[in-house]
């Protein structure tokens, strides 16, 4: 019995761990974006929600477009090695 939860413990954390790669270029630069936005919000007094918004969302898309290649190959690694791991699993 503790042999499946060790299986799917480890299977878990892999899951986990992949997403975070995953997401952490999109997320990152996302974030970035946004506390540059906002320091320079603090600077000019400009309290403005579209000028916060609009940066992040064009931020995200363009990374999406720039890491979306490895975001794919990363996911197709990761399902590639879960499907083929199934037979050793019993």
């Amino acid at each position: 019995m503790s042999m499946h939860a060790d299986l799917a413990l480890r299977m878990l954390a892999e899951l986990f761990w992949t997403g975070l790669i995953v997401c952490l270029p999109v997320l990152g630069l996302t974030m970035l974006v946004g506390v540059l936005i906002s320091v320079l919000q603090v600077v000019t007094q400009v309290q403005e929600m579209s000028l916060t918004f609009v940066p992040k969302l064009v931020t995200a898309a363009i990374s999406l477009i720039v890491f979306g290649p490895w975001i794919l190959r990363t996911l197709a690694a990761f399902s590639t090695r879960l499907w083929s791991g199934i037979p050793a699993m019993f």
